[in-house]
């Protein structure tokens, strides 16, 4: 039966072991180093290595190398030559490996031709690393030629001791060597780039993302608070003028428009503070909250709209046609597309204006919609500009509908703002 260790860490919560940490931290710090002092670490590495000659060539004059050398009389002055001429060109070999070999290659032949056979010259196989690390297969192919050739040069000058084959077979096996790690580390330097790669381009996507998101929520919250914000503002500034026209004739009616201008005030500062709470992710004291939820307005909502713009001094009628059934989507379209019309209708149609609705409800979620007034000609600023007539196409483009605003035909007054949305797409 399979089950899943609850104890057992996932790969990717798996703390590195503090050796491994501790290496993967010095490592990097050294090619930190590196890559900021180059000059710094070639100087070591080539110093390091004309020591080591220096230490050959010494034990080469002492007689120690009689078993390998083939010819023990090479004058000192020649081998000072050839130590130097195998490790001082190793400064170079990063930048430029090729040149490098191609300055060695003289000194392994006249190493081979006059028999000295000094361990220096195994150093070749270090810039044939270099080369495999850096440049091209066909770079290394005549880069391995050109290191095996001085040994079939010892071959055939100092006879089958060893023989031939074994000698080249031996050196032909270093060379493979040298050239297999220098690729594997170069596989896997490629490996790691493209995954650096590829991890900032994630992050830059991520970062667009979030920025593109983020812009849409602005544009969102700004759609709902003007819509909140603009409607009830008109609302409220229609009851205001009406209660003060009111006031010295009909105190009662004074009072009527007040206590609608309380309700309709309440009822906007619910709206904004249930958007606000949604915004907001913790309370002032760090203790997260739960924001006051509650369901967008829908087409049942929208009797009481009417009624807000009716107390505010708009004669609203709504003519309806077919059965509302539509997701909550849809709904929220047209109840906001309705407030925004009616709102630029209270603010620009001026006095004795009237407004009609009419919704047609079609099968599979098609609706039409269309609000007319009888206000003055002339293209509210509301719709010309800001986020009202913004607002209404995108809500409209985001279920494929179209949506037109604009004066009615001549001889009729008024605005019209009219809206069609197609039958949903079956999923």
């Amino acid at each position: 039966m399979d089950h899943v260790d609850a104890a057992r860490p996932a790969p990717e919560d798996r703390v590195a072991e503090p050796l491994t940490e501790y290496i993967q931290r010095f490592t990097r710090r050294v090619r930190d180093f590196d890559r900021r002092r180059p000059l710094v670490w070639d100087l070591h590495l080539t110093g390091f290595w004309l020591t080591a000659a220096l230490i050959d060539l010494s034990a080469y004059l002492n007689g120690g190398r009689r078993y390998v050398a083939h010819n023990l009389d090479v004058p000192s002055g020649l081998l000072l030559a050839l130590s130097l001429g195998f490790t001082i060109p190793l400064l170079w070999r990063r930048s430029h490996p090729a040149a490098v070999l191609l300055t060695m290659t003289p000194v392994a032949l006249l190493n081979a031709w006059s028999g000295a056979i000094l361990q220096a010259a195994m150093l070749q196989l270090l810039v044939v690393f270099h080369i495999a690390l850096r440049l091209s297969l066909r770079t290394l192919s005549w880069a391995a030629l050109l290191v095996l050739t001085p040994v079939a040069v010892s071959a055939i000058r100092y006879g089958d001791q060893p023989t031939w084959e074994q000698q080249i077979g031996a050196q032909l096996m270093s060379v493979a060597v040298a050239a297999l790690i220098g690729i594997t580390v170069r596989t896997r330097r490629n490996y790691t780039d493209a995954l650096e790669d590829r991890a900032h381009r994630l992050e830059t996507e991520r970062h667009q993302q979030v920025r593109l998101a983020a812009a849409a929520e602005r544009a969102r919250i700004a759609r709902e608070m003007h819509d909140i914000i603009g409607h009830n503002l008109s609302v409220i500034t229609g009851l205001a003028d009406g209660g003060r026209y009111a006031a010295a004739k009909s105190p009662d009616r004074a009072a009527q428009a007040l206590d609608a201008i309380s309700t309709t005030s309440r009822q906007a500062l619910g709206e904004l503070r249930r958007l606000l709470d949604v915004l907001r992710d913790d309370a002032q004291d760090g203790t997260p909250t739960a924001p006051e939820l509650a369901p967008q307005p829908a087409l049942t909502d929208l009797d009481r709209l009417l009624d807000g713009v009716r107390r505010a001094g708009l004669p609203v009628r709504k003519t309806v046609e077919g059965e509302p059934t539509l997701p909550e989507g849809r709904q929220l379209t047209l109840y906001r597309v309705i407030q925004e019309a009616l709102t630029n209708t209270l603010k620009h149609a001026g006095p004795d204006a009237t407004a009609d609705i009419d919704l047609s409800y079609g099968a599979g979620g098609a609706v039409t919609l269309t609000v007319t007034d009888t206000g003055r000609a002339a293209p509210p600023p509301g719709l010309t500009g800001g986020r009202g007539l913004p607002g209404m196409r995108e809500r409209t483009s985001l279920y494929g509908g179209t949506l037109e605003a604009g004066p009615r035909p001549a001889p009729e007054r008024g605005w019209r703002v009219h809206l069609h949305l197609p039958e949903e797409s079956p999923q």
